[in-house]
């Protein structure tokens, strides 16, 4: 069992709620031979969590960047109740995919309905990224929870930008030291809209809701203090108050050292797995499945602070 990190500073806590008073669980956090990642082992979430359970998982989380609950047979409310532990939740702007009942739910599925409706979002993820990047208030994290996974592909790449940045070459450090980036969702919707026909056309309100924003290229982490990376091949568009060409330039360069393997952790899911990782700390990146194979996860999505 490993053994517990000193507490954070209550300041950095996220709330808990009033009757977080379960009794204590035994249960064990082994890290992945990985640049990054934990599994949970042991761990119950249908049961109450007591605030030090609460606070050995929030430090494995800062410490590991994903952590991995195995075989955790929840509800969506359940899912819900847990996600808002540590945080208020973001509802994504493809509200046509939410779960029926529980909105804070997003459904990552290529699962069609009776009519050859897709019910969830079957492309998500197919470029790097990190969670509502395109937001004021990025995400902190989020908990995706396996309901139907496929025999064949449909595993998740984590990519450490901790460790990108740390590995990158003091020019290139310079080049982009205290400059800002624009993220957008728009940035590649409407070829994924080429590729995906279903994917719905955006209203004027649901345009309104993501206007692009400038983040820092290098973000410090609010709990840890970590520099790192924070720019997407999905989400970030130009590199502000520099040309064109070397905004180009420079982000292709960021690109391609933000996944390295040498910073990349695969995650191959088990069944009722609920993976839940620090979107201020990683990027990722879903390698798909083939379409007629059916994969089927619930997502929730934590709302994180203003990016420094």
């Amino acid at each position: 069992m490993t053994a517990l990190a000193p507490p954070l500073d209550d300041r950095l806590r996220p709330p808990a709620p009033r009757d977080a008073d379960g009794p204590p669980q035994d249960f064990d956090i082994h890290a992945f031979d990985a640049p990054l990642g934990a599994e949970v082992l042991g761990l119950d979430l249908t049961r109450p969590l007591n605030d030090a359970d609460f606070a050995r998982l929030h430090r494995a989380h800062l410490d590991h960047h994903v952590l991995v609950f195995r075989d955790q047979r929840i509800t969506p409310a359940q899912h819900i109740a847990f996600s808002r532990r540590w945080g208020p939740l973001q509802i994504h702007v493809l509200r046509n995919f939410q779960l029926a009942g529980h909105p804070e739910i997003l459904q990552v599925s290529n699962v069609r309905d009776a009519e050859g409706r897709p019910v969830g979002l079957g492309d998500a993820g197919l470029f790097w990224h990190s969670d509502l990047s395109y937001k004021e208030r990025p995400s902190l994290g989020s908990l995706l929870h396996a309901q139907e996974l496929p025999a064949e592909g449909g595993d998740t790449l984590f990519a450490n930008q901790h460790l990108a940045y740390d590995g990158l070459p003091l020019a290139l450090k310079t080049a982009i030291a205290g400059r800002r980036a624009e993220h957008s969702y728009l940035a590649r919707y409407e070829e994924l809209r080429a590729r995906n026909p279903w994917r719905p056309k955006l209203t004027p309100e649901q345009i309104a809701e993501v206007r692009p924003v400038a983040q820092p290229i290098v973000r410090v982490h609010p709990e840890t203090g970590r520099p790192a990376l924070f720019v997407s091949e999905h989400f970030t568009t130009r590199i502000l108050d520099v040309s064109e060409d070397e905004s180009r330039d420079l982000l292709a360069q960021l690109f391609e050292h933000a996944s390295r393997k040498s910073v990349v952790y695969r995650h191959r899911w088990q069944p009722h797995d609920l993976v839940f990782w620090d979107n201020r700390s990683l990027l990722h990146l879903a390698t798909g499945c083939p379409d007629h194979i059916r994969r089927h996860l619930y997502r929730t999505t934590i709302e994180g602070d203003v990016p420094a």
